[in-house]
């Protein structure tokens, strides 16, 4: 039951929120949140203990074979906790703006939460695609509603875009659905069994169905088209939840379903996805060197890490996995934490770009130290959290393919560039006209900088107990691909 609670507490408050529309949204939502954080922790703390991890299976679809079934275990506990931990931090950025007090914008993110919580949770695969398209929703409201100059247009081609590469993941859920032996059955571990044996070219057919809605959804080169206008034109908070979490639901289904229903898709068509996930790295890099507005840059640098990881998993090694996962982690605690600060900028100066800024250390040596702090974490400096998963993953994908390997591992390179040359464009130097009257930090975005920038460094001191959480889960799914 502790499974229902964690996957439904955060609707239940949304929808109070959306329909009773309380004075007090913002205590309400972030008291939400955090009573959410409690609850998985516990959660995760029993699915350790457990060896098997824990599940709750009802009948949901009895006589299709469909059932209501959720799970926790090492590999999506990381990303289950990611979720938990990261709202709270995301609902506290609006402290003292005009969205704090703002019902439907916090309904809606809660709202998104158990959309995201639903699909690392589902052990169903069909389930799993009903909350993989239910994220869509909230999502698109907070950017329609909510976002920057020419919202519509952009957000309508996001949600179209995910969509109809949503259809591909559906069309080949279907097939493995309808190939099961005997009674028909969604649950994940029969399709394991299921799509092991069927031939290799249908196997290589599914996996394109797969790995096309999950590029989509992360996204991976060429599939990242709607993903900079997206995240730059959304509100911060919508661009918080979708760099930090949701699109950790396409490298999830990776590992969760890619890697042990299609080892002969792999075989067939991985080393062309590793290749596309490695352009992508260099990419994006190079087009966020150039960039002109903060965020923009932000967006493409969030689209290159994606790639890594992509490339990582589909290495199919226990390094590569375990790298993963922990840059999953790490990567939602950075990105989340340099959107805010991006935001923190624009609420004083009226503005992104980065050729206007500049001398606000001389206002705010917090906000100085924290970016810097966050922008290390990202471009995975030894002793910060972004070292351990890009050392894993860089290490899976030379041990893959040397060659494929040292291109992969010029990102530490290209990162260093964009992101040093954002810090010192708009930290130090001289101030200008926007920037001259910057005001220091207020109590409240201290307290969501100041632990996110902890968690940057205890990540990258204390890596052992998150690989050892993730380790058996891993392992098992590493199994089930020889």
């Amino acid at each position: 039951m502790s499974l229902l609670f964690i996957l439904f507490f955060p609707l239940v408050i949304g929808a109070i929120l959306l329909i009773a529309k309380p004075k007090q949204a913002f205590a309400i939502s972030l008291a939400a949140s955090i009573i959410e954080l409690l609850a998985t922790i516990f959660v995760l703390k029993d699915a350790a203990s457990a060896e098997n991890g824990l599940v709750f299976t009802k009948p949901w679809i009895e006589e299709a074979g469909i059932s209501f079934s959720l799970w926790v275990d090492g590999v999506n506990g990381i990303l289950i906790g990611l979720c938990a931990l990261l709202v709270p931090f995301i609902v506290a950025s609006t402290a003292n703006t005009d969205k704090a007090q703002n019902s439907q914008y916090q309904g809606l993110m809660l709202a998104m939460q158990t959309a995201l919580m639903g699909a690392f949770l589902a052990k169903d695969a069909f389930l799993f695609y009903f909350f993989f398209e239910a994220s869509l929703l909230p999502i698109y409201f907070l950017a329609a509603i909510y976002g920057g100059e020419n919202k519509n247009a952009i957000t309508f081609k996001f949600f179209v875009y995910t969509l109809f590469g949503s259809l591909f993941l559906l069309i080949g859920l279907i097939y493995v659905y309808l190939v099961t032996p005997g009674t028909h059955s969604s649950d994940m571990e029969t399709l394991y069994q299921t799509a092991i044996m069927l031939p290799e070219h249908i196997q290589g057919n599914l996996f394109l169905a797969f790995f096309i809605a999950f590029a989509i959804k992360m996204p991976i080169f060429p599939f990242h088209t709607w993903q900079p206008d997206t995240y730059t034109v959304s509100p911060s908070q919508a661009t918080m939840l979708l760099s930090g979490i949701m699109l950790k639901m396409g490298t999830y289904g990776l590992i969760r379903l890619v890697l042990p229903m299609f080892p002969l898709g792999i075989i067939t068509w991985g080393n062309t996805a590793v290749i596309l996930s490695v352009i992508g790295i260099i990419y994006g890099s190079i087009i966020a060197i150039q960039q002109k507005d903060a965020k923009r840059l932000l967006a493409y640098s969030s689209f290159a890490h994606v790639g890594l990881m992509s490339a990582g998993i589909l290495s199919e090694s226990v390094e590569g996995i375990q790298g993963a996962l922990y840059q999953m982690l790490s990567h939602g605690i950075n990105i989340v934490g340099l959107f805010f600060i991006i935001e923190i900028i624009e609420r004083r100066t009226k503005s992104r770009e980065i050729a206007q800024l500049g001398g606000i250390t001389q206002f705010s040596y917090l906000l100085t130290v924290a970016f810097i702090i966050l922008s290390l974490g990202s471009v995975a400096l030894p002793l910060t959290n972004g070292f351990i998963g890009e050392f894993l993953l860089l290490k899976s994908v030379f041990d893959y393919n040397m060659i494929i390997g040292i291109v992969a591992g010029i990102t530490i390179i290209l990162g260093a560039v964009y992101t040093l040359r954002l810090i010192q464009k708009t930290m130090f130097g001289n101030f200008s006209r926007i920037t001259k009257d910057f005001e220091d930090l207020s109590v409240a975005e201290k307290w969501v900088l100041i632990p996110l920038c902890a968690l940057v460094l205890i990540g990258g001191v204390y890596p052992s107990w998150i690989l050892n959480f993730t380790e058996p889960g891993v392992q098992t799914l590493v199994s089930l691909l020889k």
